[in-house]
C-alpha cells in the first residue's frame, strides 16, 4: 500500500467531512426562525437527525417538545426535550413506525399559534415513516427495490404513496401549525420533495410515474398497495417554509480545498454522479491510467450517488464496490490511488464509510486468493477490502450529503 497516498486520502476524507456536519449549517438556517407564540414542537428524522437537533436545540434554548429518529449506533446522549429513537435503515422496521407514531402523537390538533421544526437529512425515508400497508409488505417492496438497483428517486417515487407522513403528508397532518423545515440534501440537485420522500414539501411526481417504476422493476405488489399507488398525494402546502442548508456540491468543493492544500490540481468531474458503482469505479480509474506520468499531481473528484445490482450474498456498499472496480485500471501504477466515501459514515449495511484502493491492491488481492470481478459478482467487496486494508472506517459523522469518490495521480 502506497502509505503517502493513504495519508493524503485520509486528510481529504477528514477535512472534507468536517466542512459539512449540520452543526453551523443548522445555526445559519435558524437566523430567520421566528416562531408565531403558541408552542414551539422539534421532529428531526434522517441519518444527521441527531446532529441536528442537538444544533437545534442548543440556539433555541427551550423547545415544548420533541421527537428525533434517527440510524441504529447515531444517538450519542441526550438532547434536553427531545426523546431520541433509533431505528432501520435502509429497510425500515417496527422501531421506524413506533417513533414516527410518537412524532404524529406530539404533532397532533396543533393551531395557527404552534410551530414545527422539522429537520430533514438523508435517510428520513426509511427512519420517518408510517405505512399504509402492511409493515412487513413495506419492508418487502423497500428490498425489491434496493436489489433491483433503483435509484432514490424512483425508491421514493414508490414509497411516498404507501405512506402516511411521505410526499407532503406530514406538513398536512400538522397543517395549521406552520412547519419550519431544514433540510440536508442527500439527493443530486437537491429536489425538495424527494429528500426523505418529501414528507413537508409539495410532492411533483405522478401516480402514473409510480406505476411506471413498478412495471419496470416488477414490483411484486399486494391488491392494497397497487392501489395506493393510484392515490395521488399533496400537491399544494400553504403552512410550510423551507431552507436547504447543505449538499454534496459543498462536499465536493471541500474535497478540492483539500486537494489544492496537498498540492494536488483538483479537476470536478460532476457532483451529479448517478450510475452503476463499478461503473463509476472504472471509469475513474481509466482516467487515473489516462493522466499517467504527466508530471503533475491530480485529483479528480466525483460526487453524488452511485447504484449497485445485487448478483450475490457478499457483504459492502457502492463506495466499496466504486474502489473496488477500479483495481484493474491502475494496477502496478506508483502513485495513483481511488477511494470512495459515504458522507454518513456508513456504506451499505456495513460498519465502513467506503474504501481505498492503489496500484498495489491488485497484488495484495491475488496473493490473498482474491478475484475482483469474482468479488463483485458476489458484491462482497467489504471482506475483500478488509484482508488488503482497504477499508475506510470513520464511525457515524452526523451528517448526510451524499457521497464523494476522489481519483489521486502524481
Amino acid at each position: 500500500m502506497n502509505t503517502q497516498l493513504r495519508r493524503d486520502a485520509e486528510r481529504i476524507i477528514q477535512s472534507s467531512l468536517k466542512a459539512v456536519l449540520p452543526d453551523e449549517a443548522v445555526q445559519r438556517a435558524l437566523a430567520s426562525f421566528a416562531p408565531r407564540g403558541g408552542r414551539t414542537l422539534l421532529v428531526a428524522a434522517g441519518k444527521a437527525a441527531w446532529q441536528m437537533a442537538k444544533a437545534a436545540a442548543e440556539v433555541l434554548g427551550k423547545i415544548d417538545g420533541g421527537v428525533a429518529v434517527t440510524k441504529y449506533g447515531h444517538v450519542k446522549g441526550d438532547i434536553p426535550g427531545v426523546r431520541c429513537y433509533e431505528a432501520g435503515h435502509p429497510v425500515p422496521d417496527e422501531n421506524s413506525f413506533s417513533a414516527t407514531q410518537k412524532a404524529l402523537e406530539l404533532t397532533e390538533g396543533l393551531t395557527e399559534r404552534d410551530t414545527v421544526l422539522f429537520l430533514l437529512s438523508g435517510g428520513g425515508s426509511a427512519l420517518f415513516e408510517k405505512p399504509l400497508i402492511p409493515g412487513e409488505e413495506l419492508q418487502d417492496i423497500t428490498n425489491q427495490l434496493l436489489a433491483s438497483g433503483a435509484d432514490i428517486v424512483e425508491m421514493n417515487t414508490v414509497r411516498k404513496r404507501l405512506s402516511a407522513v411521505k410526499g407532503g403528508r406530514f406538513a398536512r397532518h400538522c397543517a395549521p401549525a406552520r412547519v419550519f423545515s431544514v433540510v440536508l440534501s442527500d439527493i443530486i440537485g437537491d429536489p425538495l420533495d424527494m429528500i426523505a420522500s418529501g414528507p413537508a414539501y409539495p410532492d411533483s411526481s405522478t401516480c402514473g410515474e409510480a406505476r411506471a417504476i413498478a412495471e419496470k422493476y416488477g414490483l411484486r405488489l399486494s391488491q392494497e398497495a397497487a392501489r395506493l399507488l393510484g392515490e395521488e398525494t399533496p400537491k399544494e402546502l400553504m403552512n410550510v417554509e423551507t431552507q436547504i442548508t447543505g449538499s454534496v456540491r459543498e462536499l465536493c468543493a471541500c474535497a478540492a480545498r483539500e486537494c489544492e492544500s496537498l498540492g494536488y490540481t483538483p479537476v470536478l468531474l460532476t457532483d451529479r454522479l448517478c450510475c452503476e458503482a463499478r461503473e463509476a469505479g472504472s471509469f475513474l480509474g481509466a482516467i487515473l491510467k489516462s493522466h499517467e506520468g504527466q508530471g503533475r499531481p491530480l485529483a479528480f473528484i466525483a460526487g453524488g450517488e452511485t447504484v449497485v445490482h445485487l448478483t450475490g450474498k457478499g457483504l459492502g456498499g457502492r463506495n466499496q464496490e466504486l474502489a473496488l472496480a477500479a483495481v484493474p485500471h491502475i494496477a502496478g501504477m506508483e502513485n495513483a490511488a481511488v477511494f470512495s466515501v459515504g458522507s454518513d459514515g456508513t456504506d451499505g449495511p456495513t460498519d465502513a464509510a467506503g474504501g481505498y484502493v492503489d496500484g498495489d491492491s491488485q497484488k495484495a488481492l491475488m496473493e490473498a486468493g482474491l478475484e475482483v470481478f469474482s468479488v463483485l459478482r458476489e458484491n462482497d467487496a467489504y471482506h475483500a477490502l478488509e484482508k488488503v486494508g482497504g477499508l475506510i472506517v470513520t464511525g457515524p459523522t452526523g451528517t448526510n450529503v451524499n457521497d464523494v469518490a476522489v481519483g489521486l495521480v502524481k
